[in-house]
């Protein structure tokens, strides 16, 4: 596991101005800028990993005749990488989004961050999230995310991925669909869930949650929550629990007191930056405990 030195060392803070201009962060391209949504954007906390000895940029993989961006990042030159799916927040595949996924090609890996939401649209357009969750998010089925990541499994394999070595980590609403893959795809070694939700109510879109699928869970997830999260509850958190006693998917938690919702966004003033680089080291231990490195 990293010390605190290794992992500042890695990433470096990014010093930006706090007089920028919160406009020079709304963009469109995938993986830069961030969303109206998003802001305000905290300049003096971002984190920035430079692309130096990588191959980083946005891929196309085509799906059902729909092509969906994925940025990748991986070492330059190399094959036969272990593969990790980073999912994003509702906020879709950001600048923030885009630099976990260079922090995760620096160590070796061949990282990928699909664009969930191109079909319902894009989410940097929208200038609040409840417009955000309504218009593109909740439109969003649980089976075209599941098509489109088996889809960008394949484009792994095919592009110097090693699948045999695949996991998958997600923040929010992609802490959700680490839990779902995983289920769904058995062949994913290892998960790490940043706070995403565990129970609701079935709809047609995603009719089942994680602790639905829980019992059944072979993939081994570490769940990394915040116990003042106001969106998702300590007894979720139990319920979930509970429903993985009764499976063998060796899945455990870990909940930070200190920390709510989004402590890992270092762009965002939920920021908490001990909890964050715990939690991430966490995550990188759990990947090589379970053969994901």
């Amino acid at each position: 596991m990293q010390n605190q030195q290794d992992f500042d060392s890695l990433v470096g803070k990014s010093k930006l101005s706090d007089g920028v201009d919160r406009r020079t962060f709304i963009q469109t391209a995938v993986g830069v800028g961030f969303a109206a949504a998003a802001m305000p954007v905290m300049a003096q906390t971002m984190i920035k990993t430079d692309t130096v000895g990588l191959t980083a940029g946005v891929v196309m993989v085509e799906v059902n005749g729909q092509k969906v961006p994925v940025y990748r990042a991986q070492p330059e030159g190399k094959t036969n990488l272990p593969v990790v799916l980073v999912i994003s927040e509702i906020f879709g595949v950001h600048e923030h989004i885009a630099d976990v996924a260079r922090r995760f090609a620096k160590l070796g890996y061949l990282a990928l961050a699909p664009e969930l939401f191109v079909r319902q649209g894009d989410p940097s357009k929208y200038p609040n999230i409840g417009e955000l969750i309504k218009e593109v998010v909740s439109k969003v089925p649980d089976a075209q995310v599941m098509s489109d990541l088996d889809a960008v499994v394949a484009w792994a394999k095919a592009n110097g991925g090693n699948t045999n070595k695949l996991a998958i980590t997600g923040f929010c609403w992609g802490g959700r669909i680490t839990w779902m893959y995983s289920a769904h795809n058995p062949n994913v070694k290892a998960g790490a869930a940043w706070y995403g939700r565990l129970v609701g109510d079935p709809t047609p879109l995603s009719p089942t949650n994680p602790v639905d699928i829980a019992a059944g869970l072979k993939t081994p997830i570490l769940g990394l929550y915040g116990l003042k999260d106001t969106g998702i509850s300590q007894e979720s958190i139990a319920q979930m629990t509970a429903a993985l006693s009764k499976g063998s998917s060796k899945s455990t938690f870990k909940v930070y007191a200190d920390s709510g919702h989004a402590f890992h966004a270092d762009y965002r003033p939920s920021y908490v930056e001990a909890d964050a680089k715990d939690g991430w080291m966490r995550c990188l231990a759990w990947f090589k405990e379970n053969g994901v490195v």
